[in-house]
């Protein structure tokens, strides 16, 4: 550590003698207007990556949303065209084309090429919008090949057209129309972008998400390259009431009707829609504006605090909980409870640029204020979904004290023996958690020829009997009963839960190793529910990976060829020639592999594929839809699932 410090200390001396003679007013570069968007991408979308392309689409839609959020527009509608630009039309005031005083161009240039502009700053324009740094517009504009805006105003089409942010001509008149509204028209800059394809299905995630956020909007998706037409439409009339409906399919609703809470208070607007599951897990999300705040914030602090208070109150008052009882925990009354909590408030304060945390101590009250007052009356008029989210509250409580119970014991245990690895875990020699990583894999077949082909310093191995234990259908007190599971969390050592602390992890790569066939991607599934449900930072921070065994081994005149998917063996078949010399064996499990072959093509950091497990927290509502449908009880929407994604599965043995 002290060597590596020092060199870097030297490496940073010898540059600043270098520059040291050289450092003047001349070395201090100004970016003027879009450039420094083309320089530094990354600032202003996230990412180069297709998650900053798809940005791109929602800066454009969010405008045509404002414009709806503030009573102008009912319709948006995104078109993918043919050569992946995208068409984003809709049916509010468009943008201003009158001259700008201060600037002496018309407003919708400024709009396109000046960042830090827009009508979200004097308040007149837009009482609430989810844009607030007037940057969404241009930064499209500077991060395109061509971008053309046509603005329906009065009777007249004005249309101008930029090319990597530039003016190519004054705004101008183009023709008469009877309609209103804007219409954007783009294309990526390839130089920009690592990824210039749009995938539909995650433009169709964002945009409904959009849809149930803005009660009466309709957004068109249209998707028109060739081989690819496809159209979608969103329009929920009922708003996030409709939303929670939508989250809560795969589940069994605990009560017909779904909860809904609205009001205003301190100029903050609070919508709330809420209805209790059979499942275990609890699924709330907060949004400002209409935008996402995956880390919550004040908004999400006062629902929590509205929602233990008003249920605690009014089991103490109808004698459904005994005075010798605790009062039950905001975890025990949110098991199972599907939320969104939806706030729109004028200058909304976010704790850093990607807006994940509301930081407004007003939405706090506000949310808390509306959801106490309109919970208790709710409650009050129907007993019977009081009474039934009660028992379900007490029987959690009871599950969550046995699950403590289970915890102290390992913990003392663990004090004692101290913290012993479970018995089948092969551990690696090197202590360092970057260098190591750990195998998990099915049975004690696979298990030995991993054991026998590891590098013992740095690749640990853990075979699993079995399938693991659906976390979906289960609680946390059978969880930590589950011997398998225990292994895991033992071998992790980062604890689970609330004791979860991702400073003792032990391996920087957890790899889920399983056979290429359908028992093998179930148990891949069953340890990737369990790690979402209880470990999601592991996945967050991109430590859990999947494994890529090989499908086929070819061997040929004494050659061996290894390949991973049915292209690649035709592709191979195609080099070596097609006689009757060659030999092709297909893999049907790790087992079948001795160690050699095992570690030839799965385990060596040299030559193997390794799949990353991501996931984006925007999407979270939509992560746990499909966990849910996967893993839960109801049949009709995985069948549902299974039916609309078969087109995309590979490679299993059926």
């Amino acid at each position: 550590m002290y060597n590596i410090r020092v060199e870097i200390e030297q490496k940073r001396g010898l540059m600043a003698k270098q520059t040291a003679d050289s450092y003047d007013a001349s070395q201090i570069q100004v970016l003027e207007g879009l450039e420094a968007v083309r320089k530094r991408p990354g600032m202003y979308i996230g990412s180069t990556s297709s998650k900053g392309l798809h940005h791109l689409v929602y800066e454009i839609v969010d405008n045509a949303v404002d414009e709806a959020l503030a009573g102008f527009c009912d319709t948006v509608k995104v078109y993918i065209n043919e050569d992946n630009s995208i068409t984003v039309r809709d049916n509010g005031r468009g943008i201003p084309v009158g001259i700008n005083k201060k600037k002496g161009i018309p407003a919708v240039e400024v709009v396109f090429t000046i960042l830090h502009a827009g009508g979200k700053f004097g308040g007149g324009g837009y009482k609430v919008s989810g844009g607030l740094h007037g940057v969404g517009a241009s930064v499209v504009n500077a991060l395109s090949t061509w971008l053309e805006v046509d603005i329906f105003h009065e009777g007249k089409i004005y249309r101008q057209r930029y090319e990597r942010g530039k003016v190519m001509y004054p705004l101008k008149v183009v023709g008469d129309t009877d309609k209103r509204g804007t219409e954007v028209r783009f294309l990526p800059d390839p130089t920009i972008f690592e990824e210039t394809v749009f995938d539909f299905a995650v433009l169709k995630q964002r945009l409904r998400e959009m849809a149930f956020l803005t009660k009466g909007l309709r957004i068109v998706l249209r998707d028109t390259r060739a081989d690819q037409e496809k159209e979608k439409i969103f329009h929920y009339e009922g708003g996030i009431r409709e939303f929670v409906t939508y989250l809560n399919r795969s589940k069994e609703a605990l009560y017909p009707e779904v909860i809904y809470c609205e009001g205003e208070k301190d100029g903050v607007m609070v919508e709330v829609a809420m209805q209790h599951n059979d499942s275990y897990t609890e699924n709330s999300y907060g949004f400002v504006n209409n935008i996402n705040t995956p880390e919550g914030g004040t908004h999400i602090v006062g629902f929590r605090n509205a929602l233990t208070k008003t249920f605690n109150d009014y089991a103490r008052k109808n004698k459904l909980l005994k005075d010798s009882e605790p009062n039950l925990s905001g975890d025990d009354i949110r098991e199972g409870l599907t939320a969104i909590v939806s706030v729109k408030i004028e200058e909304p304060q976010f704790e850093g640029q990607t807006k994940q945390k509301l930081g407004n101590s007003e939405a706090r009250g506000a949310v808390d204020f509306v959801v106490s007052k309109q919970l208790e009356i709710f409650l009050e008029q129907n007993p019977t979904v009081a009474k039934a989210t009660v028992e379900k509250s007490v029987l959690a409580q009871r599950a969550r004290e046995a699950a403590r119970k289970a915890r102290d014991l390992t913990r003392r245990k663990s004090a004692l023996d101290g913290m012993s690895l479970p018995g089948k875990l092969a551990d690696c020699s090197d202590k360092n958690p970057e260098n190591c990583e750990i195998y998990i894999v099915e049975g004690d077949s696979a298990g030995g020829s991993a054991k026998t082909a590891r590098n013992r310093a740095t690749q640990a191995i853990l075979p699993l009997r079995g399938k693991i234990l659906n976390v979906e259908k289960a609680r946390l007190d059978r969880i930590y009963s589950n011997a398998e599971i225990k292994a895991m969390i033992t071998a992790f050592g980062t604890g689970i839960h609330e004791d979860f602390d991702i400073t003792k992890l032990r391996y920087h790569k957890i790899i889920i190793m399983t056979d290429a066939d359908v028992d093998g991607a179930h148990i891949a599934t069953l340890l990737l529910t369990f790690l979402y449900r209880f470990m999601p930072e592991l996945i967050k921070q991109g430590y859990v990976y999947l494994a890529q065994p090989p499908l086929y081994k070819l061997e040929k005149n004494k050659k061996v060829w290894y390949a991973y998917s049915d292209e690649e063996l035709s592709k191979i078949i195609e080099e070596v020639g097609r006689d009757g010399n060659n030999k092709i064996q297909r893999y049907k499990g790790l087992g079948e592999m001795d160690a050699e072959q095992l570690w030839e093509t799965t385990m060596d950091p040299e030559h193997r594929i390794l799949l990353k497990v991501c996931m984006d927290e925007e999407t979270e509502s939509e992560v746990d839809l499909t966990f849910t449908t996967l893993m839960g009880d109801q049949v009709e929407p995985r069948r549902k699932f299974i039916e609309e994604n078969a087109q995309f599965v590979k490679n299993l043995d059926i």
